[in-house]
C-alpha cells in the first residue's frame, strides 16, 4: 500500500509536471498516459521522493487554497529561486504562501522557521510569528531578528 496526492487540473498536467519537477532535486516524470486521440490524461511525477498524480479531469473541481504543497528551504538564496519560480504567472500572498500559475497553493517556508518556534518562549514566538505574517516572501534574517529581539 502507498499514498501519493492526486491533483485534478484543467488540462495542464503535463504542463505542471514538467515544471514542479524542474524546481525540486531529485524529481522526475515517471509516466505519461494518454487517450486514444494522443492527449494527455495523466501524468505521474515525483517531486523529491514524494509522489504526485496530475490528472487532466476538467474545470469542475478548481483548486482552492483549502490544500497547499509545502516546502521547506535551507536558505535565503534557495527561498529567493523557489519563491521568483512558483510566483512567475501567479500571485504572492500573506506570510510565505503564495498561488502558482496552475492555481496550486504552496507555502514556502525557511527550514529554520521549526526551530525558531520550538526554542522559543511564548513572547518570543509571538514576535516570530508577527513578523512572519508582515511579510510575503519570508525574510529569514527577519524572522531570526524577530526571535533575537528582547
Amino acid at each position: 500500500m502507498s499514498i501519493s496526492t492526486f491533483l485534478w487540473v484543467d488540462g495542464q498536467a503535463e504542463a505542471l509536471a514538467a515544471h514542479y519537477t524542474a524546481l525540486f532535486p531529485n524529481s522526475v516524470i515517471r509516466d505519461t498516459q494518454r487517450d486514444p486521440e494522443g492527449r494527455v490524461t495523466t501524468v505521474d511525477f515525483t517531486l523529491d521522493g514524494q509522489q504526485y498524480t496530475a490528472y487532466n479531469g476538467g474545470p469542475q473541481y478548481p483548486f482552492t487554497p483549502a490544500v497547499s504543497l509545502y516546502t521547506e528551504c535551507e536558505n535565503q538564496t534557495d527561498l529567493d529561486a523557489l519563491w521568483a519560480d512558483l510566483t512567475d504567472g501567479g500571485t504572492e500572498g500573506p506570510g510565505g504562501s503564495l498561488v502558482d500559475r496552475f492555481g496550486m497553493t504552496w507555502q514556502v517556508m525557511p527550514a529554520c522557521l521549526r526551530e525558531l518556534l520550538r526554542t522559543a518562549d511564548p513572547a518570543t514566538a509571538e514576535r516570530v510569528l508577527t513578523a512572519l505574517h508582515a511579510m510575503t516572501k519570508i525574510d529569514i534574517q527577519g524572522l531570526t531578528d524577530a526571535h533575537a529581539q528582547a
